[in-house]
């Protein structure tokens, strides 16, 4: 039998492949989800945006309150050379030269509390955060961004200049660390990443506030330009990173399956693979009922709201039009009853009615 002999030499590269293996673990230092915008299970584009949502790419919510309208876009206008392939994209197609004290446009990222307990906010130890992403608009000027904690009712809000027209610029903002109010550690709304693009007096008329303090909604946008001005206008960003410390590192890309993975934590969109593609599996629950069970892709933050079209479903010898019935949802699963007569135990099957855009979706978003 063969003994391996066990030298220093041997330990000294077994330490070399473990500290290899170990440098390719990914670290996921960008508190943010999908900052370069390469996931949009929604959608690529949406027009005629008055009140917006979530629209379009993965994890970035629109929130526009009746100051202009908007077509907004999964762009491939991409900073050259740095790596990118998307950007958001906000497009001005109805102007609001004249917004009402309670208007307001801005791009948002709403955070988990359990996700940021290692900034250890509230306490003597908390600890700074840099904003950094890649940005560019016909509408040069100054620009506010916004961290606003919604479990303590604080925020802090810091200026960024748009100088050259259509022309991609790097920003970076250091924000201090909070030593008042800690996130709540579970999984509800606590953080919200707030990127303004226009606001009325309501948010505009008091002092910039550019230290950690209780929300006065009157200091948390003054001296953001107007966006909604004019149909000409346009505003992209991308390579977006919010991360721990007072410096900005290089942009974290992750590769496409993890970067999915986590934006199916909040929401997920399953497309039939073709037109009679299968859906789910289930059975006939007495004479009057079928019930279809499904998994999600990946645990999700909470149980989701769930929603299909176009569906079709085989039961009993029969077939008819399927739809999401009495449904029932944790965090790992899904099942879904409908009125339908049949015989007690038969199997049942979930499959596209013809239909290549046939779906079923999740969304516990926050």
């Amino acid at each position: 039998m063969a003994i391996t002999r066990i030298t220093t030499a041997n330990a000294i590269a077994d330490s070399s492949v473990q500290n290899v293996k170990m440098s390719n673990i990914v670290q996921s230092k960008n508190i943010l989800i999908n900052g370069d915008m390469s996931i949009a299970q929604r959608g690529t584009s949406s027009s005629s945006n008055t009140t917006g949502g979530y629209v379009t790419c993965d994890r970035w919510l629109a929130d526009i309150d009746t100051q202009g309208t908007w077509t907004l876009s999964q762009s491939t206008d991409v900073p050259t050379g740095q790596g990118f392939a998307n950007s958001f994209k906000y497009d001005c197609t109805t102007a609001d030269a004249s917004p009402a004290a309670g208007d307001k446009i801005n791009l948002q990222q709403r955070l988990e509390g359990q996700m940021l307990q290692y900034l250890k906010k509230g306490t003597s130890s908390a600890e700074s955060t840099t904003l950094s992403f890649w940005v560019k608009s016909n509408k040069t000027g100054t620009y506010i961004c916004e961290l606003q904690d919604l479990d303590n009712t604080r925020q802090i809000s810091k200026s960024y200049t748009i100088s050259s027209a259509n022309t991609w610029e790097k920003k970076t903002i250091t924000f201090a660390g909070d030593t008042t109010g800690a996130f709540g550690n579970d999984n509800a709304r606590s953080l919200d990443v707030i990127w303004y693009l226009g606001a009325g007096s309501n948010l505009t008329s008091g002092t910039l506030n550019t230290s950690w303090n209780s929300v006065t909604a009157a200091n948390r946008a003054v001296g953001q330009v107007n966006l909604a001005d004019s149909t000409s206008n346009e505003w992209y960003v991308t390579g977006v990173q919010l991360e721990a410390g007072t410096t900005a590192s290089e942009f974290e890309f992750l590769p496409y399956d993890v970067n999915l993975q986590r934006c199916q934590r909040y929401y997920y969109k399953r497309l039939s693979e073709n037109a009679y593609g299968p859906g789910s599996q289930g059975m006939q629950i007495g004479s009057s009922n079928v019930m279809i069970q499904g998994y999600h892709p990946v645990v999700m933050r909470s149980a989701p709201s769930m929603s299909g079209s176009n569906w079709s479903i085989e039961y009993s010898g029969s077939s008819a039009a399927w739809s999401m019935g009495s449904t029932r949802t944790s965090t790992t699963a899904w099942s879904s009853e409908n009125s339908l007569s049949g015989t007690d135990g038969n199997a049942a099957i979930l499959y596209a009615n013809n239909n290549t855009a046939a779906d079923i979706t999740g969304d516990s978003e926050l």
